[in-house]
């Protein structure tokens, strides 16, 4: 299994090969960067260090890249919605697994703010000849209040901005992702993209 940096190494050849070599479909423009999650951060402050030295790479190529917060996005579309107090008070009343699925709702249901429509919004009017996302801090969604394979599914044909999702997890063969390492979740295998591992 590469390291970390050989990671790193490997997706930057990819960003900056003529064409972009990052995207296993054209309709789908995103991959996956996978790196182990970590009780104590340390790997997260290594990962975050490591995107911001890409970054900067990337830039002097002449590329404009976008380091997005997933959990901006969430704590966006629950202000959008029912606001953070309703979802305090429901966690209180029935608890953190009743929570935790009315904000998979919040951010699944067309009726209140689906994920994929503000990250489809943010990308709008960017150039997939210049613009490049970098999908940041999806240990947000743990355990279980969003799915990384949904997001990746419904933004199919949505952008052609090339997107990378840095993904907490651990790897099963090469296309088995288990989000955050946690125990007793099944490794997904299906998310039809690149997965740098």
């Amino acid at each position: 299994m590469p390291s970390l940096q050989e990671r790193f190494e490997n997706l930057e050849q990819d960003l900056l090969a003529k064409p972009m070599s990052i995207a296993l479909m054209s309709n789908l423009p995103f991959a996956i960067l996978r790196y182990e999650p970590d009780k104590d951060g340390e790997r997260e402050w290594e990962l975050r260090k490591r995107t911001r030295l890409l970054k900067h790479k990337l830039e002097a190529h002449g590329f404009r890249v976008h380091l997005l917060s997933m959990a901006d996005f969430m704590w966006r579309a629950i202000e959008m919605t029912e606001g953070l107090q309703a979802l305090v008070n429901l966690e209180k009343e029935r608890g953190f697994d009743a929570a935790q699925r009315q904000i998979n709702l919040l951010l699944s249901d067309p009726d209140f703010a689906p994920l994929p429509d503000l990250l489809a919004e943010r990308m709008a009017g960017l150039d997939p000849h210049r613009d490049i996302i970098f999908l940041m801090r999806l240990g947000v969604f743990t355990p279980s209040i969003y799915q990384t394979s949904k997001l990746l599914e419904e933004m199919m044909g949505r952008t052609a901005v090339p997107t990378i999702m840095f993904y907490p997890g651990g790897l099963e063969g090469h296309t088995g992702l288990r989000f955050m390492n946690i125990e007793g979740r099944d490794a997904l295998g299906n998310y039809r993209v690149k997965i740098y591992g």
